[in-house]
């Protein structure tokens, strides 16, 4: 299963398992879980970047960890939707980490166009220079995310 826009691959979803959704940005992934049944989304956290294969290999543990076996990473759109240098980063990390993963991981990218607005929103308007806001400006990104995948593969609650 090739890494795509979740409009494409949402039909060869892991129906019945939890789905790890990541806000990858420069220096940290924001996190989110859904449940097996997905109707919630729930942030559990950053990932301090480091080398690709030490950040694979956390990923990797927190899948097994909470049984999720398929990924949503967002997909930094331009507001035209248009594909530009971080949408194409964001593809190449996920291709990559699918790679690294090995197997037959589910990848599904997520317009993520205005998630850090909602999340600053969710923080009520918190500075998100300060590292404890940081951190959970980018968990509550990576669930906005996942609600948004959730949405298109199981339609509105």
């Amino acid at each position: 299963m090739p890494v795509g826009p979740i409009k494409d691959i949402a039909a060869a979803a892991p129906r019945g398992r939890a789905l790890l959704a990541l806000d990858v940005g420069a220096k940290t992934i924001g996190l989110a879980l859904s449940d097996a049944s997905w109707r919630m989304a729930l942030p559990v956290g950053t990932l301090r970047r480091g080398k690709f294969a030490a950040d694979a290999a956390a990923l990797a543990r927190l899948m097994a960890q909470h049984a999720a076996e398929g990924l949503v990473v967002g997909w930094p759109l331009r507001m035209d939707g248009s594909v530009g240098p971080r949408a194409q980063s964001a593809r190449d990390f996920a291709t990559e980490l699918r790679r690294a993963l090995g197997g037959d991981p589910w990848i599904a990218l997520v317009d993520e166009r205005l998630t850090t607005a909602a999340a600053l929103t969710a923080l009520g308007g918190a500075h998100p220079r300060r590292a404890k806001a940081r951190g959970a400006l980018d968990a509550l990104a990576a669930q906005a995310i996942l609600e948004s995948a959730l949405s298109a593969l199981i339609g509105p609650a």
